[in-house]
């Protein structure tokens, strides 16, 4: 799994982890540790010990920020996909007790792949490009395809209308994140102008929750995804949530999360926004069709996840050296973008 990587000092004492591996693994080789620059909520780490290799996600240690930090529900779908037909890497161990590093944890499978943090894909050949969209389409149709029931997902998801549900959870945690001096009008808007036009919503499948082009894993040579990762908001829900999430990309310009917009796509070997989706389409066997509505939603989405990258960077809890700036400026663009959407309904 290639990843930016930072040399900034651990959140946990080595020695209680060389304890642990040493007990479950045996041996007495050293464990190495590096923190990542991936696992915006989450600290992650690359472990190796000897020939053996893995990664490591934990909580912070300091103050969590309420319905964050999910590691659990990262670990039980991670196992609960192993045997199917989505890529993802293999879960090692949960450990829950918070004497080995303060926090709960768990251990999973070393790919080795590229995690590519920009949809541009720099560095692709546009041959590589345009397979590599069709291979994230294909793997966002089949996480869709799944029966959820049939690998232990049954109770996976609250029951009752799931737009409504994430509505309210979302708004709530806006509620939260955001300080006095915070000043989002865009965003606040989004929030009245959705919950005036919540649709009935019967489908459920499992969801990802953030689907999207630096959660997953492309082969090291091949255009292909092997890998995908940051499970920590999936549930069960419907897969125009994470369509829309997904494709918000062609919307938001390359300094808002890597996104597509004023880029020549064509000339890079990049489908068009309808094409990715007329795929998806195709691939999930999908009858229902992204509205408005959906697009506002991921946007909305968005837009309270950079809010809370924001709040985790004043505490302290976050990967990026200047989370709360950053956070901040992304919440005002998604929250732009979302609006332009609405202004643009006839």
């Amino acid at each position: 799994m290639s990843m930016r990587t930072s040399d900034g000092d651990l959140d946990f004492d080595l020695r209680r982890l060389e304890a642990y591996l040493k007990e479950w693994l045996g041996g007495t080789a050293e464990a190495r540790v590096t923190r990542t620059s991936g696992g915006m909520s989450n600290p992650t780490y690359f472990v190796t010990r000897g020939g053996w290799r893995a990664v490591l996600r934990k909580q912070p240690n300091s103050v969590l920020m309420p319905s964050a930090h999910a590691i659990d529900r990262e670990y039980r779908v991670l196992t609960a996909l192993e045997a199917s037909d989505v890529p993802t890497p293999r879960p090692y161990r949960y450990c829950e007790d918070r004497e080995v590093l303060g926090t709960p944890f768990y251990l999973m499978e070393w790919l080795e792949g590229r995690v590519v943090y920009d949809y541009a894909l720099p560095g692709f050949a546009c041959e590589e490009r345009a397979a590599c969209y069709r291979s994230m389409c294909a793997t966002l149709a089949a996480i869709h395809k799944l029966d959820y029931t049939k690998i232990g997902l049954g109770d996976y998801g609250k029951p009752g209308n799931y737009f409504a549900r994430q509505l309210n959870r979302w708004s709530r945690l806006w509620g939260e994140y955001r300080r006095g001096d915070d000043d989002n009008p865009a965003l606040d808007r989004m929030v009245r102008w959705l919950a005036e036009r919540v649709p009935a919503s019967e489908t459920l499948v499992l969801c990802h929750g953030d689907f999207r082009m630096a959660n997953v894993v492309f082969h090291l040579t091949e255009p292909r995804v092997i890998g995908v990762l940051d499970w920590e908001l999936s549930t069960l829900g419907h897969p125009l949530v994470d369509l829309a999430f997904n494709s918000q990309a062609w919307r938001m310009g390359p300094d808002e999360n890597g996104g597509l917009r004023g880029l020549p796509l064509d000339e890079m070997g990049i489908p068009s926004e309808q094409d990715y989706l007329d795929r998806y389409y195709e691939c999930a066997g999908a009858t229902e069709r992204l509205t408005v509505f959906h697009r506002v939603f991921a946007m909305f989405r968005g837009a309270v996840g950079s809010a809370g990258v924001a709040a985790r960077g004043d505490l302290g809890n976050n990967v990026l050296p200047d989370a709360a700036n950053v956070g901040r400026r992304l919440a005002r663009a998604y929250a732009t973008r979302g609006m332009a959407l609405i202004e643009s309904e006839p």
